[in-house]
């Protein structure tokens, strides 16, 4: 018995050096991996500033266009209400008044003319002297509302371009965000459905920010013409699929979730928990759930009971710390 004791220690201290070398190796894997995530936080602090500064400028071109807008529908109305003044108190229209705008080339023979009609006007008898310079005035006005209406008319062609511009951006925008989610959807699906194949799809792809969204699966092992023919459980983890697909793009810091697994059986609900618990680095999740797939992935555990008729009590659990007490390995 003391050989065979001694033989075995010998054949546990050799798998206990082979599991130090394994450790080892673990560790510095473990110091690749952090780097690696300090880097991604780092990127995704960037992209996330940088989507504050194009979400405030597109505020601001926003609120810059509604205000042009208001100025636009005040100027033509003001200039509407000037033509019809002018014809109502003068009898002119537009092309009338601005083709008595004179120009004098020779001084001294419209001097002359100009004594003529004096003598002419003196001969009517008695006149409106306040005409005169009530037409000065309505002269005055109006060149001064068609530099107003130029402007508007500059201003709208420069809101129609910056529109455009606008509108290409988005474009832009959609359609890179459009095909990150698309890649991560077709990885997602397999990786929750143990194999198959995913697509998203734009039904009409020359018109994206009018175009649908085609989902296209295929299950591992079955083949589909439509979504509608799958079970209510396949559906859920398609949606769910999809939701993780757009968080991957940009993971916010907190998601909740209000039993989302329910329709899913047993193996998709602990597929479901392990890549939840793959996205803990970028996410926090909040998960209400009758699942005990879900509840066994989870870091702490939050219950309520009611020992006493009427009387709720909330329990909390910490998983980490019981599976460390207990020394068992963590799931």
């Amino acid at each position: 018995r003391n050989t065979d004791l001694a033989a075995q220690i010998g054949g546990l201290q050799e798998k206990a050096a082979g599991l130090r070398e394994k450790a080892a190796a673990s560790a510095g894997e473990i110091e690749t991996l952090q780097n690696q995530r300090n880097e991604a936080e780092k990127r995704v602090q960037s992209m996330r500033q940088d989507e504050r500064d194009k979400t405030a400028e597109r505020e601001r071109l926003g609120g810059e266009l509604a205000r042009l807008t208001e100025r636009k529908t005040a100027m033509l109305a003001e200039y509407d209400d000037i033509i019809r003044r002018l014809f109502d108190e003068y009898e002119l229209t537009r092309s009338e008044a601005e083709a008595t705008g004179i120009q004098v080339e020779d001084p001294a023979k419209a001097k002359l003319t100009l004594n003529q009609l004096k003598n002419q006007i003196r001969a009517l008898g008695s006149v409106n002297v306040a005409a005169i310079e009530e037409y000065k005035e309505v002269s005055q006005r109006y060149d001064f509302l068609s530099e107003q209406v130029d402007d508007v008319e500059k201003t709208r062609e420069e809101l129609y371009q910056l529109i455009d511009r606008l509108t290409g951006d988005m474009r832009r925008l959609f359609t890179e965000g459009f095909d990150r989610i698309a890649a991560n959807f077709s990885t997602v699906f397999k990786e929750l459905f143990g194999g198959g194949t995913a697509e998203l799809r734009l039904t009409d792809p020359d018109h994206v920010l009018d175009s649908g969204i085609d989902i296209l699966v295929q299950p591992p092992g079955k083949k589909v013409s439509t979504i509608e023919l799958l079970s209510g459980g396949e559906k859920a983890l398609i949606a769910v699929s999809i939701y993780f697909a757009i968080m991957k793009v940009n993971p916010p810091p907190f998601c909740m979730m209000d039993e989302v697994e329910t329709a899913l059986d047993d193996i998709n609900v602990d597929r479901f928990a392990a890549y939840m618990k793959q996205m803990t680095g970028s996410t926090q999740f909040i998960c209400i759930s009758h699942r005990r797939g879900t509840m066994e992935a989870a870091d702490m555990l939050y219950g309520v009971t009611m020992q006493e008729k009427g009387i709720s009590k909330l329990l909390s659990l910490n998983v980490s710390e019981l599976a460390e007490k207990l020394k068992l390995d963590e799931r």
